[in-house]
């Protein structure tokens, strides 16, 4: 079996489609020039027969009137004229005429038109009024030999007829022929380009979509077209390096932040190292004195001070470090409490943070990336306050029925602030958008917080009203762990 191999590229696809049309539409060209030169022949040869035709038409009116109106020379002359008209016209068009040869062959046209002519000049120079019975026999053979020659003359007319009407019938059916080859070659080659095209076409914009929400996934798309597939690796190889980028920005944001914490962690550490501090210089005082029991309330207070200092600087460490994604059962509460204390010190005094969070609430979730989630939601509620307010945050459990899948937790983080209006709300959640001044944010701490829900398999939405702040609903899975029964 023959295999067909097509060009490799879009524009060789096309530019053969040009190729193959312009082939049909020459074929076609050609044989509708062959047929329309066949048929100009025809239509001058025709002119040629409609001439014979009329000179023998003529030829017998004369003859009618010839015998009609008592022979005069007058009739006679012209009846020999149209004859000998005849006669050269087949004469100067006999490979015409031999086309006729089913009906009468050239030669026997021109015997037949000069028996005639012989039988009419024998007739005039005996003419004589009374009706002799070699004259009336005479007549008699003229009239036959005419009506012979005009009947050869009208089948040679009615098949020339023919001919042309044939060849105006082929020439129709050729260009038409033609017309519907290009016609469907076009509906077909375009269907196909279009096909080639608009499928990857469609395929990237759908991958594009994907990535303006946020997801990297590669775009696959079979075809053996150059361009495509040209295209098709040159998004992917952006895709690649956006990912990257994505991973150092979410990682830059997340040392920006860093500082923030470290402000808000200094007041922090600075009350155990206080105690620390005070604890060691009494110590150090009283190191001679003999009261055991208050030397080791004071160790038992520096060792629980160490312990809370550990404690925060391995908070720190833990959110500053980058790992993979892994999910353990964490009680919300404690969850919450803890990321508002990398916060403290960024909370205005005007601003009162409210938790309402039940103890027996635990979600199943990477600690490290939903703190940070969390943590940039809370921070966002905070600058939205602008000079006194609240920060509330609640949680509660949710029923199956209503829940993203199975069991699940809401969590709401709302504040009192001035809210967001309608026109940039749809827009939040877009990386690198941001309503703060230049140089106070890149736009992504809302967008890495959705990227981070949907990474744990929840959503997260926004509804604010101006004037009466904004709050974030959070839906996270809750799945069976190590300390839940069955």
């Amino acid at each position: 079996m023959i295999k067909i191999k097509f060009p490799s590229g879009i524009r060789q696809k096309i530019i053969l489609g040009y190729v193959v049309s312009i082939t049909v539409i020459i074929i076609g060209s050609v044989f509708t020039y062959i047929n329309l030169r066949a048929l100009e022949e025809k239509v001058v040869f025709g002119n040629v027969i409609s001439e014979f035709f009329d000179a023998i038409l003529e030829m017998s009116r004369f003859e009618k009137n010839y015998f009609l109106y008592g022979k005069k020379e007058d009739d006679y002359r012209e009846n020999l004229g149209f004859v000998n008209m005849a006669k050269e016209l087949v004469a100067e068009n006999r490979d015409g005429f031999k086309g006729f040869r089913s009906i009468a062959s050239v030669p026997e046209i021109e015997k037949a038109l000069d028996e005639y002519k012989e039988l009419m000049v024998k007739d005039f120079p005996g003419h004589k009024e009374d009706k002799s019975g070699n004259v009336a026999r005479l007549e008699a053979k003229i009239r036959a030999k005419g009506n012979e020659i005009v009947t050869i003359a009208e089948e040679i007319s009615k098949v020339e007829r023919r001919h042309i009407r044939k060849l105006l019938l082929s020439s129709q059916r050729i260009l038409i022929a033609s017309i519907s080859a290009f016609i469907l070659f076009s509906v077909v080659f375009g269907y196909g380009l279009l096909r080639m095209v608009t499928k990857p076409l469609k395929l990237i914009e759908n991958s594009m979509e994907r990535i303006s929400g946020g997801g990297f996934d590669r775009v696959s798309i079979n075809s053996s077209d150059r361009e495509i597939t040209s295209l098709r690796d040159a998004i992917n190889r952006m895709l690649r390096e956006l990912e990257w980028r994505q991973r150092h920005l979410v990682q830059s944001e997340k040392l920006a932040s860093l500082g923030t914490l470290l402000s808000g962690m200094a007041h922090e550490l600075n009350n155990p190292l206080s105690n620390i501090s005070t604890s060691c210089q009494i110590l150090h005082e009283e190191i001679e004195e003999a009261n055991i029991w208050y030397k080791k309330k004071l160790l038992s207070q520096i060792g629980e001070q160490t312990d809370r200092a550990r404690d925060i600087v391995r908070s720190i460490l833990e959110f500053s470090r980058a790992k993979e994604l892994k999910k353990e059962l964490l009680s919300l509460k404690d969850l919450i409490n803890e990321t508002i204390l990398f916060v403290r010190g960024e909370v205005p005094t005007e601003v009162e943070i409210k938790v309402d969070v039940p103890d027996e609430i635990e979600i199943y979730a990477d600690k490290q990336r939903i703190q940070q989630a969390f943590l940039n939601l809370i921070k966002n509620a905070i600058e939205a306050v602008p000079l006194e307010g609240m920060v509330i945050i609640t949680a509660m459990d949710i029923p199956s029925e209503n829940a993203v899948r199975g069991g699940a937790v809401e969590i709401k983080i709302q504040d009192t602030g001035p809210g967001i209006s309608s026109e940039i709300l749809p827009r939040i959640f877009d990386p690198f958008f941001t309503t703060k001044d230049v140089g106070k944010g890149f736009g992504l701490g809302l967008f890495i917080t959705h990227g981070i829900i949907e990474e744990h398999e929840g959503s997260i939405k926004v509804t604010s009203l101006p004037g009466q702040g904004v709050a974030f609903l959070i839906q996270l899975p809750q799945e069976e762990g190590p300390g839940k029964g069955v």
